[in-house]
């Protein structure tokens, strides 16, 4: 089993990784360590290697090989520049763009956007575990902006939580643990309440801004103390919604500074990266890379990748 704390740096990962048999070898032993070959198609255990380095399951008689049920699966790109291109989108704190990924692994733009969406699937969230503690929950808007359009080209009525040009993000944040962010319709409390129940363990305190969707929290059981950020409170004896204020504006700072432009039909993917980014904070590059390599095990079709609007 390969010890990926040596990766420490990319020097690090392109000196071990010199061959294709190399990588080839690496997902083989993130998929089976016991050297159990379990059959992608039936999971029938104890599959056999075939002289031309594919494996024959004896249960439903598929021939398969190591990159079957992975991301790498049908990939023409070299093992090699896939495994760059995970270390780069790991290791990049506020993310690439494709074009800079298509400058560093030699391929085109569209096949480096493909790397990033595919990567992008990793990420999806969960509710396996829920936020509990002190959780601060907000709302942000990306978009919108009217200010430097054209006369003709403005939108009336797009100022404050109007969603006619804007996309309205939920975001929860443990103080001293995970986040989860959606991307949602509106920032009604019938929209966001299930959420926070789907998300936020029972008796949990929340921190919330003065938005009314908020104000049925302690009916639902959950402790809830109010920021009042249109009296000009920030901070007020512990209360606060500072920590999920920095996630909105590291998350900013990747769109604006690194993507620019975000179609509102993947914006819940570039979500999902922010969110692993904080999740994983506290892991060096090799960790965060050890972690996105193990996830990268699961399947990953082109209809996952490509959404059709």
């Amino acid at each position: 089993m390969i010890n990926f704390e040596r990766f420490s740096n990319i020097f690090d990962l392109t000196d071990y990784f010199d061959s294709e048999a190399k990588c080839r070898k690496a997902i083989f032993d993130s998929r089976w360590n016991k050297k159990d070959v379990v059959c992608p198609f039936c999971g029938q255990h104890h599959c056999v290697s075939r002289t031309d380095g594919r494996f024959h399951c004896p249960g439903c008689k598929a021939n398969f090989s190591v990159l079957v049920g992975t991301i790498f699966e049908n990939t023409k790109i070299s093992l090699r520049k896939w495994f760059i291109a995970m270390y780069l989108i790991s290791s990049h704190k506020k993310g690439i763009s494709s074009c800079q990924l298509a400058r560093d692994i030699h391929v085109t733009q569209k096949t480096a956007w493909y790397i990033l969406h595919k990567v992008r699937t990793l990420y999806r969230q969960y509710d396996d575990v829920a936020l509990e503690g002190e959780v601060e929950v907000d709302e942000m808007y990306l978009g919108g902006r009217e200010t430097n359009k054209h006369e003709s080209k403005k939108t009336l009525g797009t100022q404050g939580r109007s969603t006619k040009t804007k996309a309205p993000i939920f975001g929860m944040v443990a103080r001293y643990g995970e986040a989860r962010a959606l991307v949602v319709p509106d920032t009604r409390a019938v929209t966001l309440l299930p959420i926070i129940k789907q998300f936020v363990a029972d008796n949990t305190h929340i921190f919330t801004d003065e938005l009314s969707a908020y104000s049925n929290l302690e009916e639902e059981g959950y402790g809830h103390s109010v920021i009042r950020h249109g009296l000009r409170e920030y901070s007020k004896a512990g209360v606060t919604t500072n920590t999920i204020e920095g996630f909105w504006a590291h998350f900013k700072r990747c769109i604006f500074g690194t993507y620019h432009f975000v179609s509102k039909v993947y914006l819940q993917r570039y979500v999902d990266e922010s969110i692993y980014r904080y999740n994983t904070r506290r892991m060096g590059e090799s960790g965060r890379f050890s972690y996105m390599f193990k996830k990268a095990m699961g399947t990953c079709y082109y209809s996952d990748v490509r959404i059709m609007a």
